[in-house]
Parts: structure tokens; C-alpha cells; sequence
């Protein structure tokens, strides 16, 4: 697994769509919403956790479509198919490895960006910690619907389709304690909320993704 884990990162650094494009593109959102909305430090500030989680999130769509492509493309996923590791770790592998080379980098990158967005200084922590939560969930999110569009032909865009709508709780509990957290309120409620959806949906989504893979590969 561990194996698994190593050439799956190096993949999808050499691949293009890791970590550089997905940073990139948060850049790109975070900068251009004082154009659009005007550089009034109190309007960015009432909006600067919702911007910040929105294209952390959005910046997590660009590299889905090749969590299984590639192993797909090349017959690797059949073979992982066959191994005697079971297929549901595979999934929880490419996940983690999807989260560690998006996810977690646009945690990291989360509190500088929102430098640009005048962000309260009592919400960096929240935010930080509210993406470090969240973002496990979406790579698990993205991996099952990868692996429900593996082997379709243009199927990037049926896969934001897809993940979007099971991505919204996440955005909601997400953006909720980052802006509690930003304005002084409790947190625990909406932290709580995401920690056990991120539970869940590591628990169980891994195992629908290996299914959606069995029928693919049929």
C-alpha cells in the first residue's frame, strides 16, 4: 500500500494537475474577487471564509478525473483489480495520495491567500482547521465519483456533476465554522458536524468506489 501510495504522488506530479495547477487556480479566485466586488476591506471581510472555502473546493475539481484515468489508461487499474490488495484500499490510497498533493497544500496555502481577502486575524486558525477537516472528505468524494466516470470518454465534465451536490454539506459546515471562528462565535457545533460527515464519508466511500470500479471493468 505503501508502494502504491509513493507512485501514485509521483504520478500525479509528473502527470501535471497536482498540487501547482490546483494552487495556482485558488490564486487565481482569491485575487480576482477584489476586482469583481471592489477593494472595501469590510465587504472582503464579511466574505473572505465563504471565498476561501469555495475555491479551495472548486480547486480540488481539476484534478479528479485523473485519480483512476491513468492506472485506467495504461491497464494498471485492472491489474490493481486482480492483486491480492483489496480493491477498497486502493481507493482509500488514491485518495489520501489526491489529498496530499491538492488538499492538503490548499490548507496550507488557505491562510496566506486570505491576506488578499483581509481576513479577520481571529479566523485563520478556524479556517485552517475547518480545511484540514473538510478536505479528506472531498478527495473521498472525488474518488468515488472518478470511479463512477472511470473509462468514460469526456467524462470530466459528468464528474463535477457528479461531486458538486455531494459536495455541498461539506461547504456548508466547512464555511460555517471558518466564518464563526472569523467573527468570535462558538465553533463547536459546525466543526463537529464536519469531522463526523469527513468520518463517514471515509468510511463508507471507499467501498462504493471499489464497487463502481468492479463495473467498469466488467
Amino acid at each position: 500500500m505503501i508502494a502504491l501510495l509513493v507512485r501514485d504522488l509521483r504520478l500525479a506530479m509528473r502527470a501535471g494537475g497536482g498540487f501547482g495547477l490546483a494552487l495556482a487556480f485558488f490564486l487565481i479566485v482569491v485575487v480576482l474577487v477584489p476586482f469583481a466586488l471592489g477593494p472595501q476591506p469590510e465587504r472582503l471581510q464579511d466574505i473572505s471564509t465563504g471565498v476561501l472555502w469555495l475555491g479551495a473546493l472548486l480547486a480540488c475539481l481539476l484534478s479528479l478525473d485523473r485519480i483512476f484515468a491513468l492506472d485506467y489508461e495504461d491497464g494498471s487499474l485492472e491489474a490493481l483489480a486482480t492483486a491480492p490488495i483489496p480493491l477498497e484500499g486502493v481507493a482509500a490510497v488514491k485518495a489520501l495520495a489526491h489529498w496530499l498533493t491538492t488538499g492538503l497544500p490548499l490548507t496550507l496555502a488557505a491562510p496566506v491567500l486570505g491576506l488578499f481577502l483581509h481576513l479577520p486575524a481571529e479566523g485563520y486558525l478556524w479556517l485552517t482547521l475547518s480545511l484540514a477537516l473538510g478536505t479528506p472528505a472531498l478527495s473521498a468524494i472525488g474518488a468515488f465519483g472518478a470511479a463512477l466516470t472511470v473509462g468514460l470518454k469526456r467524462g470530466g465534465l459528468l464528474l463535477s456533476l457528479i461531486v458538486l451536490p455531494l459536495y455541498v454539506p461539506t461547504l456548508i459546515f466547512g464555511a460555517e465554522a471558518a466564518r464563526r471562528g472569523a467573527e468570535g462565535f462558538a465553533v463547536q457545533t459546525p466543526l463537529l458536524l464536519l469531522a463526523g460527515l469527513t468520518a463517514a464519508t471515509l468510511a463508507l466511500l471507499p467501498f462504493a468506489a471499489a464497487a463502481a470500479i468492479r463495473i467498469n471493468l466488467r
